[in-house]
């Protein structure tokens, strides 16, 4: 859409953001639905006082940022800033290029890059009192000194908040200010109360404005938590056909789908996500980084739809992408340098643990170069299986592994994240199985209760293994099945159609005698597994065993 009635600029038409191998095209359609020759990003209209001929350009650019398309939006903006040299904003656009809110802190490069910028911003100077508005808040974020990022962060939302305030009608203003108030969440908060904060500016807009790309966008984010989540739904089904072009608006769909336990549009988007980084990388555009977080999730959504051939194949398909990631280390994309150690060290582990491999989860390695905090996810993997091979020696040497790798990133840019609830929730998992392979029930117990409740308060990863379900497998184990059945049941409403979860509280109920809920929950797990067609897991032998002799009639997986 565009600002129908914002009259400060006297820009009524909205303008769909069609591009053409690199050369912008614009068009006074309305809709996304019928594309031109090119891409597609959402719609945007971003008044600025520069240069008349930079006006469709500015707006690709913003789209870009509402896309998270950073490494496209940065040199967009230069192109702006080389065709109108007295546009002020476009420094404001690079500077923003680099302020990433919700995917990281900038280092003390990133700092200086941007405080060069908007000095240029403010040197130039803006036309309109609108535009020093935006300057202004960017430049306080920037600003050499010592705050912190979080006392920075706030400031900046504060500043997104009195400027949307006064220019309401300013679409773009209440997308960046929502996704402030996601920026200024507390690693520790647990309160949702910052979502429902966006929610609230979000939520009228995007009943105005469909198919612009920040709020579809910052709506997924702030939904992107159990709790929320289907109120997301709708911008989730939305955001792929308005930008079809932006590999990681692609995949973000993906976000909400998962969450929902919504498997095969879930692998829609990530397939549709990696078809558009490579159309990107096609021509000439930055698109490769995309692909491990989209292949992450297709990962995951295949192994809970029993797809196992197709998720063992990710491992190899993503291993070229990874290597090219891996070569492209310290080209000024701080943020990505470990992204190929991270995802080396990610998939194989999230492989071996859903699948139950637990000899395989055991005897995994660090990977080579990888940051502490991403070394750390080897060690917790380790620890799940070393508790379920009660191997107590072995699994406090994982406790210990995982402290010291925590304690070296306290020393570094990244020390926020040992703090953090998923640090903590992780060191609660592991504690819970040291303690499990130890004998050590009670404390086990604790432990993992502790984790679990935690994990309840903020939400667990879309592409995770619920601390709760771990819970139940603990109970499971220790032959309490009443009580691993009602963990179960939590772990799935918080986490729908996982197949660990489906089939282990089916094993539950069948353990405790509870034929109809067993009949029920292996039901939905050949629903969600089409049959189990494609997989050999003996999981899908048994619950086809157990429905073909039962005597209860199995309830629809839908009524779970």
């Amino acid at each position: 859409m565009g600002w129908d009635g914002y009259n400060a600029f006297h820009m009524k038409a909205s303008v769909i953001l069609l591009f053409a191998a690199g050369a912008a095209v614009a068009t006074a359609q309305t809709s996304p639905a019928s594309p031109m020759n090119g891409e597609r990003l959402g719609t945007v209209s971003f008044a600025v006082s520069c240069a008349p001929q930079v006006q469709v350009s500015f707006n690709r650019g913003v789209a870009l940022l509402h896309d998270f398309w950073y490494a496209e939006a940065g040199p967009q903006f230069e192109r702006i800033a080389q065709a109108d040299p007295s546009c002020a904003m476009a420094h404001w656009g690079i500077a923003m290029s680099g302020f990433h809110q919700i995917w990281d802190r900038p280092d003390a490069g990133d700092m200086q890059l941007g405080w060069t910028e908007m000095q240029k911003a403010q040197s130039l100077g803006a036309k309109t009192e609108r535009e020093r508005e935006y300057i202004a808040a960017l430049a306080d974020f920037y600003k050499p000194g010592r705050a912190d990022f979080m006392t920075r962060v706030t400031a900046y939302s504060a500043a997104m908040g009195r400027l949307y305030r006064n220019y309401p009608d300013d679409v773009d203003a209440g997308a960046f200010y929502a996704l402030s108030l996601l920026a200024a969440e507390a690693p520790n908060d647990t309160s949702l109360t910052q979502e429902h904060k966006a929610m609230a500016v979000l939520r009228p807009l995007f009943a105005q404005y469909p198919d612009h790309p920040g709020l579809i966008h910052y709506t997924i984010h702030a939904c992107d938590n159990p709790a929320m989540a289907k109120d997301g739904l709708a911008a989730a089904e939305r955001y792929g056909t308005v930008a079809a072009s932006g590999p990681h608006a692609v995949h973000m769909s993906g976000h909400i789908f998962a969450r929902l336990g919504m498997w095969p549009e879930d692998i829609t988007a990530q397939l549709g996500s990696i078809r558009a980084s490579e159309a990107a990388e096609a021509r000439h555009e930055s698109g490769i980084m995309d692909e491990p977080h989209s292949y992450d999730f297709l990962m995951y959504a295949y192994l809970q739809s029993g797809q196992d051939a197709k998720a063992k194949a990710v491992l190899a398909e993503s291993a070229a992408v990874l290597d090219k990631i891996v070569a492209m280390r310290g080209m000024g994309r701080s943020y990505m340098d470990d992204m190929g150690a991270y995802y080396r060290t990610k998939f194989p582990v999230f492989y071996a643990l859903e699948m139950r491999d637990w000899k395989a989860a055991a005897a995994l390695e660090p990977v080579a170069g990888a940051l502490p905090e991403n070394a750390a996810m080897t060690w917790w993997a380790r620890a799940i299986a070393d508790g379920h091979l009660r191997q107590a020696a072995a699994a406090q040497n994982d406790l210990a592994q995982f402290d010291a790798l925590m304690a070296e990133v306290r020393k570094g840019r990244h020390a926020y994240e040992a703090d953090s609830t998923g640090a903590q929730i992780e060191r609660s998992e592991i504690a819970a199985w040291a303690s499990f392979a130890a004998g050590d029930q009670d404390g086990a117990l604790k432990s993992m209760r502790e984790a679990a409740d935690l994990q309840y308060k903020v939400g667990q990863g879309e592409v995770d293994i619920p601390a709760r379900e771990m819970l139940g497998d603990m109970l499971l184990a220790l032959h309490q099945p009443q009580q691993a059945l009602a963990e179960y049941r939590v772990a799935l409403r918080l986490s729908p159609k996982r197949f660990n979860g489906l089939y282990h509280a089916g094993m539950a109920a069948e353990e405790a005698g509870n034929k109809r809920a067993a009949a029920e929950y292996f039901a939905a797990l050949l629903q969600s597994t089409r049959n189990g067609e494609h997989t050999t897991r003996p999981e899908l032998a048994h619950a086809k065993s157990f429905l073909s002799s039962s005597t209860v009639t199995a309830a629809k997986a839908g009524s779970l």
